[in-house]
């Protein structure tokens, strides 16, 4: 089993930064996709961005291209996500997820229901 547990929301003005962490613990010595999600009130969870485990393919969605950045530190086994200019729209909680690659350095899936474990969230505000 993967615990992942996400750190580094807050409120922030609009224009401002934040950087969000997921921190895994338990079995990690396998490879992962990890991927954030986010779900604002009243609307679905959304893909934001995904990271293969090498760290080399990344994706974002077209919303948040340009303003964020996904990376990782696998020896801390941590993923990062790193949100400049950020928009009152982009108020929600934020969900780390992983995806067991099962040795593929590259791999790295776009779909929710590929990802095994989640984290609890952490919710970022942008005020206006």
């Amino acid at each position: 089993q993967v615990q992942l547990v996400e750190s580094g929301g807050g409120l922030v003005q609009a224009g401002g930064s934040l950087r969000l962490s997921c921190a895994a613990s338990g079995r990690t010595s396998s490879s992962y996709s990890t991927a954030w999600f986010r779900q604002a009130p009243g609307k679905e969870r959304e893909f934001v961005t995904a990271i293969s485990w090498s760290g080399g393919n990344t994706y974002y969605a077209d919303s948040v291209k340009g303003r964020f950045t996904i990376s990782r530190d696998n020896a801390k086994n941590t993923v990062y996500l790193q949100m400049n200019s950020l928009k009152p729209e982009d108020t929600a909680v934020y969900y780390c997820a992983a995806d067991p690659t099962y040795g593929s350095r590259w791999y790295v899936s776009l779909r929710g229901y590929d990802y095994d474990y989640w984290g609890q969230g952490t919710q970022v505000t942008v005020s206006s």
